[in-house]
């Protein structure tokens, strides 16, 4: 077998294929590991003590806690502050109410 029957083969196109899939899983890695060392420093949230006042002009308001205590209701204020992104000052509850599992 000559060498350009060889390189007509389906065997040496399969060796190319499994050459490049070797090459290019090296730079993955390569590309990864250098992005990992570039990541950016996760942010620090602000301190727990740190407070942001009220807008001026702006009640508080009232709460109506419907078979709820005040510890449960700040919870659930928080958790809905968080997931939202909105500040707390920014929210108006009207009612927690407690509700029963089915």
């Amino acid at each position: 077998m000559s060498f350009i029957d060889f390189v007509k083969s389906p065997a040496f196109l399969l060796a190319v294929v499994f050459v490049i899939a070797v090459l290019y899983s090296v730079y993955a890695k390569i590309r990864d590991s250098k992005a990992a060392k570039k990541a950016p420093a996760p942010v620090k949230s602000a301190p727990a003590s740190a407070k942001v006042p009220a807008p001026a002009g702006i009640s508080n308001g009232e709460l109506d806690l419907i078979d709820t205590d005040e510890k449960t209701a700040a919870v659930i204020m928080a958790i809905v502050s968080n997931k939202s992104g909105i500040p707390l000052n920014r929210l108006s509850f009207k009612s927690i109410r407690l509700m029963e599992d089915k």
